[in-house]
C-alpha cells in the first residue's frame, strides 16, 4: 500500500512509516511471544499501517478482538491490550485480567497501550477494579491520523460530532491539534491557517498554545503544506446528508467502505465453475479499494452516470490488446506481448470486478424508491416546498421504511429551511415516535442539540445557494466543469468555501461567512528561520506558478463526495491549489446520523 501514499501533494507514506516504527517500539517493550487484544474500533485502522506478517516478525502469535464475556485462550507470554481511552472498555479489560489471575498456573504478563492518549479516568477505573498493578506497561501509542490514500488521512473516530455538540466534550479536538503539530514536525510549519466554526477555533487555539510550549524547538524544515483550512462540520450539515452520486460515494452509501475495504454480495463475483453449480458462495466478497488499482483510481471520483461509458471504453481497449496476439510473429514481438500479459490480465480482472460492482449499484439506483428519494432531495436543495409536511416522507413513515432514511430526509429539510415550522416539526416528531417507538425520543433530542432538527429560525440557505452557487441547473455528469457533479446539481458548501478561499479569497464572501455558525479563523504563523509570509490570510493564491498544497481538515467527518470534489478542483489548471484531506472520520448520511443516535438498552 505504501507505494500509492507518496504520489500526492505531500508524501503521506512518511506518516505511515512513523506510525509503524512507533507501533513496533511499543511491541518490543514486551519481551517474548505476544497476543494482541484489540479494541474492535482499532483493528481496521491499524490494518492501514501494519500487516499481520510484520507483527509476526515481532513475536505476535495471536490477535483477538476485545469483547465482553469472551476470554480468548492463548499460550503467549505477553497479553497486550491496544484500546481507545473509553471507560466501558476498562471493565472488559479488568474482567479478562481477573479471570486469568484465577488460574494459578498462569504466568502471563499484561500490558495496556492507549490510542492515542492515556486517560486518568481509565487508569482510575483499572485501579478501582484492582488490576492496575498487574500491568507491566501502562503507556500510550500516540497515533492520531491513519493514512487512507495519497491525499486522505483519517482519525477514524466516528463519535466526534456527537461528543463536541451533544456531550460538549472537546477531547477529540485536542487530538486533532496534536495530529497537526505532528504533521508540522514532519512537513514544516504551515504558514497560513484558516478556519470556520466553533471546533475550528478551538483547534487553532490549542495549536497556538502547543507552539508556545515548544518555545522555538521546532524542526527547521521548509514548509511543504502551505495552507491549513479547518472546517467544522456544523458549518455545513447539508453535504453529509445528501446522497453521494460518485462511484466511490455510492459504494459507500450502499455497502459501506471501512478502512479501504468493502464487502459486497457474492453472486456477481462467482467464478465460471461456481456458476455452473448450485453452490454459489453466500459469504460476502471482500475487496481492497485504493489508488494502487489503476481502474479504481480512474472510476472512483466520477459521477455514476459516467462509469458505464468508461467501463465500456476500457473493455474495448483491453479486447484490442488481447487481439494483438494474432498478429504476433517474430520472437521479439512474442516477448513484448508476454511481458505485457501480466498487466493485461490484472486489468481484465479489475475490469470484471468493477463491472460487477457497477451492476450491483445499478440494481439499487434503478429502483423506484431510490429515484423518488433522490427527487425529494433535489427539490429540497433547490428550495422547493421545504416549509411544509412532505408527502413522500409521510408515505415512508406509513410504510415503516428505514428510520435512518426518514431522519435523513427530515434533517435535510430542516437544515435547508434553517429549521421547521413548529407545526411541521411536531407532526414529524409525533409520527416517528408513534410508528417507531418512544425509545427514539433521545435520538430526536440529540438531533435537535446538533442543529439538524430544530424549530425555524431566519432563513439563510437561499442566500447561500445564490451567492455560492450551491445548485447548478445544467451539470455535465460525463465531462464535468463544476464540483456540483458529485451530487448531480448540488455543490457541497464545504468545498465551495475551500474554492472561494483559493480564488478570489474569503474577503469576497465576508457577509456569507458572518452568517455561518461559529467564529472565522485567519492567521499567519511565524516561521523561525524563514521569511515571514505577508498578507492577512484572506486568500491562498500565490504568484508562483506551481500549485500550493492546502490541507483541508474536516472536524466531525467528511464524505467521499466532498473528497472527489476537492480532487476535481486539484485537477483544474486554473486553480492554484492541490488539496490534501484530513478528517475525524469518513462518513455518509446514514453513518453520520447513526453516530448521533442514542442506543437505548431494551428491558430484556
Amino acid at each position: 500500500m505504501s507505494s500509492q501514499l507518496n504520489t500526492g501533494g505531500i508524501n503521506i507514506s512518511v506518516v505511515r512509516e512513523l506510525a509503524r516504527r512507533e507501533l513496533l517500539e511499543c511491541l518490543d517493550k514486551c519481551a517474548g511471544t505476544k497476543a494482541i487484544i484489540w479494541d474492535e474500533q482499532l483493528t481496521g485502522p491499524f490494518g492501514l499501517i501494519a500487516e499481520y506478517v510484520l507483527l509476526q516478525e515481532h513475536d505476535v502469535t495471536q490477535m483477538f478482538q476485545l469483547q465482553p464475556k469472551r476470554i480468548p485462550a492463548t499460550t503467549a507470554q505477553n497479553i497486550i491490550f491496544l484500546v481507545r481511552p473509553k471507560l466501558p472498555l476498562m471493565d472488559i479489560v479488568a474482567d479478562y485480567v481477573l479471570k486469568d489471575e484465577e488460574s494459578k498456573a498462569s504466568k502471563k504478563e499484561f500490558h495496556i497501550f492507549f490510542v492515542p492518549r492515556k486517560s486518568l479516568l481509565c487508569i482510575r477505573k483499572l485501579q478501582e477494579r484492582g488490576v492496575y498493578g498487574t500491568f507491566i506497561n501502562v503507556d500510550e501509542f500516540s497515533l492520531e491520523l491513519f493514512p487512507v490514500d495519497s491525499d486522505v488521512l483519517s482519525m477514524e473516530i466516528g463519535t466526534t460530532f456527537k461528543e463536541c455538540y451533544i456531550e460538549e466534550d472537546m477531547t477529540t479536538m485536542y487530538y486533532v491539534a496534536k495530529s497537526l503539530m505532528k504533521l508540522q514536525a514532519l512537513f514544516g510549519v504551515i504558514p497560513n491557517i484558516f478556519g470556520k466554526g466553533k471546533c475550528a477555533k478551538h483547534v487553532f487555539d490549542l495549536m497556538m498554545r502547543m507552539r508556545r510550549e515548544q518555545a522555538g524547538n521546532e524542526p527547521q524544515i521548509t514548509s511543504q503544506i502551505h495552507n491549513l483550512l479547518l472546517l467544522d462540520r456544523s458549518v455545513d450539515l447539508l453535504s453529509p446528508l445528501a446522497t453521494q452520486l460518485t462511484y466511490e460515494g455510492l459504494l459507500d452509501e450502499i455497502f459501506g467502505i471501512q478502512n479501504n475495504t468493502i464487502k459486497v454480495p457474492p453472486e456477481k463475483f462467482a467464478s465460471s465453475s461456481e456458476k455452473g453449480t448450485q453452490e454459489i458462495p453466500t459469504e460476502r466478497k471482500q475487496f481492497l479499494l485504493n489508488s494502487t488499482e489503476e481502474l479504481y483510481a480512474e472510476l472512483r471520483d466520477k459521477n455514476f452516470h459516467a462509469v458505464g461509458p468508461t467501463l465500456s471504453k476500457k473493455a474495448k481497449i483491453l479486447s484490442s490488446q488481447f487481439d494483438e496476439r494474432r498478429g504476433v510473429k517474430t520472437l521479439d514481438e512474442i516477448k513484448q506481448f508476454v511481458n505485457k500479459l501480466p498487466h493485461m490480465q490484472a486489468a481484465k480482472k479489475s475490469l470484471a470486478t468493477h463491472t460487477s460492482m457497477a451492476e450491483l449499484i445499478k440494481e439499487v439506483t434503478d429502483k423506484e424508491e431510490f429515484l423518488e428519494s433522490l427527487q425529494v432531495e433535489q427539490e429540497f436543495m433547490n428550495g422547493i416546498d421545504t416549509d411544509k409536511i412532505n408527502p413522500y416522507i409521510e408515505d415512508c413513515i406509513g410504510r415503516q421504511e428505514s428510520l435512518i432514511k426518514i431522519l435523513r430526509l427530515i434533517c435535510m429539510q430542516s437544515v435547508i429551511n434553517n429549521g421547521l415550522k413548529q407545526k411541521v416539526l411536531d407532526y414529524y416528531r409525533s409520527e416517528i415516535l408513534q410508528t417507531y417507538g418512544y425509545q427514539n425520543f433521545l435520538t430526536l433530542v440529540n438531533l435537535e442539540k446538533a442543529g439538524l432538527l430544530k424549530p425555524q429560525g431566519s432563513k439563510i440557505y437561499s442566500t447561500l445557494r445564490k451567492t455560492l452557487r450551491l445548485t447548478v441547473e445544467e451539470v455535465d455528469e460525463l465531462n464535468p466543469t463544476d464540483v456540483a457533479y458529485v451530487h448531480s446539481g448540488y455543490a457541497p458548501l464545504s468545498v465551495r468555501l475551500a474554492q472561494f478561499l483559493a480564488m478570489p479569497g474569503w474577503r469576497a464572501i465576508q457577509d456569507i461567512l458572518n452568517q455561518l455558525p461559529g467564529p472565522t479563523v485567519e492567521a499567519v504563523q511565524n516561521i523561525t528561520g524563514h521569511r515571514k509570509r505577508r498578507g492577512s490570510g484572506s486568500s491562498i493564491q500565490s504568484s508562483a506558478e506551481e500549485k500550493k498544497v492546502t490541507l483541508v481538515f474536516f472536524l466531525g467527518g467528511c464524505t467521499f463526495a466532498e473528497i472527489s470534489a476537492l480532487r476535481f478542483l486539484s485537477d483544474q489548471d486554473d486553480v492554484p491549489v492541490e488539496y490534501i484531506v484530513a478528517t475525524t472520520k469518513l462518513v455518509n448520511g446514514s453513518t453520520f446520523l447513526e453516530s448521533l443516535a442514542e442506543k437505548v438498552m431494551s428491558s430484556t
